[in-house]
């Protein structure tokens, strides 16, 4: 063994010996230019786009609207309990109280709880035109990771100002969460894959039904 590490060190220096600089220090800098928005003719045009072509449905509505835009989601969906995060804004649970539909508070329900409920309601931190993801950093009106990995349906709030052309932009919004040490989940489109014989499978990973709303001012 250790021959033929001797015989590897060897040839690596004997392919290397007319390199005389060495001293990574000394290396030329690359500039790299961050957060740089991608072109788009119109980014919420794009982003509605790229959620439908994941075969997800999503709806624009006035913020005066949400409450209403939600109730009808959760129906479209065909769901009748749905759970929120303790940091989801009362107007969005009193609409669904009000349409009703059971509103369930996540009080550290079990994954047993979770997979018998319906469908999820939150926010989201930032979302990508470019791809159709959304991001979510698990803040109050996301709530913990599990709210949105283990129930069916999935309706998720995203306002307008917070979708962005790509991922280097998004990327930037997240550094905040990051450095906090949030988790960060990336959703696009329902949850998808395909077993060996590429059959595909749906609901393995996440919610298998998304229904975006978009808020625009």
């Amino acid at each position: 063994m250790s021959s033929a590490r001797d015989d590897i060190l060897a040839r690596v220096r004997a392919a290397t010996e007319d390199i005389q600089e060495k001293d990574p220090a000394k290396d030329v800098p690359i500039t790299w230019a961050y957060n740089q928005p991608t072109p788009l003719d119109d980014v919420l045009d794009t982003f509605v786009e790229n959620i439908l072509d994941y075969k997800a449905k999503i709806v624009r509505t006035p913020a005066t609207a949400t409450g209403d835009a939600i109730v009808a989601a959760l129906k479209e969906l065909g769901a009748q309990t749905v759970v929120v995060p303790d940091g989801a804004p009362t107007a969005w649970v009193n609409a669904v109280t009000a349409g009703g539909l059971e509103v369930i508070r996540d009080e550290n329900l079990s994954h047993q709880q979770l997979n018998s409920i319906d469908a999820v309601l939150t926010g989201s931190r930032v979302s990508m035109a470019e791809t159709g993801t959304i991001c979510l950093d698990h803040a109050e009106d996301q709530g913990r990771r599990a709210l949105t990995l283990v129930p069916d349906r999935h309706v998720c709030v995203v306002t307008a100002d917070s979708v962005v052309s790509d991922v280097p932009e998004a990327v930037h919004r997240l550094k905040a969460s990051v450095q906090a040490g949030r988790p960060i989940t990336w959703i696009s489109g329902g949850s998808a894959t395909s077993d060996i014989e590429l059959s595909r499978v749906e609901g393995v990973h996440g919610p298998r039904k998304l229904f975006v709303i978009l808020e625009e001012d």
